[in-house]
């Protein structure tokens, strides 16, 4: 998430509202606040275990929340904190706080011409709707969320809902509040029962002319490229990738920060689990392998147990 105007260190410091200890370049300015695996200059990021330091530090953050003391890089700034999830969070809900809405509608809305909303939609505070879309009814387009042009969005979909993303303390599981939003492009349709959560800080984002079936679902922060066909109950977990023109199937399960190579073809039923390569490969089973090479497996498993049988046979003779 962007800020609309850039604070200084010392407005931060403010917005934590706790005594928080600050090394480096206090001059630096924060633009926006994000995760580690999408920042920008500028932004503030947040770190509270020592296996993430260093990717941290050597980010492209400017500003960092984190935990112990350590060397500051050149250029940074960092805020050592008790707690920097917490005081993320802080920071988070004082620039996008939660906004009750009593209208189908919000007066910040801006839906385009042509737009149909059938009875029963909710759009949120600052939605954006394109041109000649069709939204059909029981939707709910949560807060910030934007749509392009002739887009068509089926019954009881729900885009932009929170990221499932939460840190275990010693008694509950901590929310982790989102920021981000959720971008829909242009000739796009989404089946009915579909999901769609926005990023954490980032955006998730379904690129032009991608199409869903129904009962799909998209974790947060997500990137979809343009004119990908995506089967019924498939879940994508955050932070996934999928490249242009993929083909996945029915029930496929994408596990996060995995990428789909471009016009890949993922058969129905398999589980993701690492990054695959594009180039029209097509891939199945769970974990996913190369379609051949998992059908040639299956062939040679299926001819185990007659193969186990000689083996027995052959050792009582050998014993008779």
């Amino acid at each position: 998430m962007k800020f609309d105007i850039a604070y200084t260190i010392e407005q931060i410091v403010e917005i934590i509202g706790k005594k928080v200890s600050v090394k480096g370049d206090v001059q630096n300015k924060a633009l926006g606040i994000n995760e580690i695996h999408m920042v920008e200059k500028g932004d503030i990021s947040f770190v509270d275990h020592p296996k993430y330091y260093e990717k941290s530090l050597n980010s492209n953050a400017t500003i960092i929340i984190i935990n112990q003391e350590v060397e500051v890089p050149e250029g940074k700034t960092i805020i050592i904190s008790d707690d920097p999830f917490r005081d993320y969070n802080k920071i988070t809900t004082y620039f996008r706080k939660f906004q009750a809405s009593d209208v189908y509608i919000s007066p910040s809305a801006k839906i385009g011409e042509g737009t149909v909303l059938q009875p029963g939609v909710f759009v949120g505070n600052n939605v954006k709707i394109g041109k000649n879309c069709i939204i059909h009814s029981n939707t709910a387009i949560y807060d910030h969320s934007e749509i392009g042009d002739n887009t068509i969005i089926h019954a009881n979909c729900v885009i932009g809902a929170d990221a499932f993303y939460f840190k275990k303390r010693p008694e509950m599981w901590d929310k982790m509040y989102s920021c981000g939003r959720a971008i829909i492009g242009s000739n796009v349709e989404i089946g009915a029962i579909c999901t769609v959560d926005r990023g954490v800080s980032g955006d998730t984002i379904i690129g032009d002319g991608t199409k869903f079936d129904n009962h799909a679902h998209v974790g947060h922060d997500s990137k979809i490229g343009k004119n990908c066909l995506i089967g019924a109950h498939t879940a994508i977990a955050g932070v996934a990738v999928i490249e242009d023109d993929c083909l996945i199937w029915a029930k496929v399960a994408i596990n996060k920060e995995v990428t789909i190579g471009k016009a890949s073809v993922i058969l129905a039923t398999s589980a993701i689990d690492k990054s695959v390569e594009g180039n029209g490969k097509i891939y199945f089973g769970v974990p996913a392998e190369e379609a051949r090479k998992k059908w040639r497996e299956l062939a040679s498993l299926r001819q185990l147990p007659d193969f186990m049988k000689e083996v027995r046979d052959k050792f009582k003779e050998l014993e008779s």
